[in-house]
Order: structure tokens, then sequence, then C-alpha cells
């Protein structure tokens, strides 16, 4: 059973930057791809980013590209998600999870295992 733990939350003025920390237990991370979700208060969870089991291909939502990159640690055991140039409509509880198919996915049904969140709040 794959365990999931996200950290590096926290509270950011606009324009911050921030690095998320999804740290897996519990098996070996690099036999899964990893994607980041993220839920605003109201809203429906979303779909963030992804990274595929050999790093080689990663997806991004149209409203974070060239803000937020994805990467596997030298660890192979954690990823991160780099965040720059933070805005308020990024706030969320944001979540990593885990699938362990061939091709990544955005779709939430498509992960396995999933972390119990991370805040990160943008203040204007």
């Amino acid at each position: 059973q794959v365990q999931l733990v996200e950290s590096g939350g926290g509270l950011v003025q606009d324009g911050g930057a921030l690095r998320l920390s999804c740290a897996a237990s519990g098996g070996s991370f690099s036999n899964f791809g990893v994607g980041w979700f993220r839920q605003a208060p109201g809203k429906e969870r979303e779909f963030v980013s992804a990274i595929s089991r050999g790093g080689y291909v990663t997806l991004y939502v149209d409203s974070v590209k060239g803000r937020f990159t994805i990467s596997r640690g030298n660890t192979k055991n954690t990823v991160y998600l780099q965040m720059n140039s933070l805005k308020p409509e990024d706030t969320a509880i944001y979540y990593c999870a885990a699938q362990s198919r061939a091709t990544i996915k955005r779709g939430e049904r498509e992960y396995d295992y999933w972390g119990q969140g991370t805040q990160v709040t943008v203040s204007s």
C-alpha cells in the first residue's frame, strides 16, 4: 500500500513562489506516475500537473503552464511541484496522487493513491 504525504504549502504573496513535495512510502515511487490536483473553496478538484514514471513526460493544465514545474527528486521517492509567479486564484488545497498505469492521465479516476493535501494560500 503506497502512502503519500504532501508538504511545502503555506501563505505567500501574489507573485511569490512555493515548492510542494510529495513523499511516498510503502512502495517504489518510480513505478508510479504522479499527479498534482487542487481544490479551491466551493469548487471541484481539478488536475494541475502530472509526471510519468520515468520523468520524461509531463502534463500541465493551461492555467499553470510556464509558472509551475513538476519534477522527480534524486531519491526517486519524492515528486516536487515548483510553483512560481503565484496568483490568488492558485489558492487551494493541493493533493498529490499516484497511478500505476504506463501512460499518465489527467482524470482523477485514473489515480489509485492520494495524499491528504496541503494548503496553499496566495494573498493579493
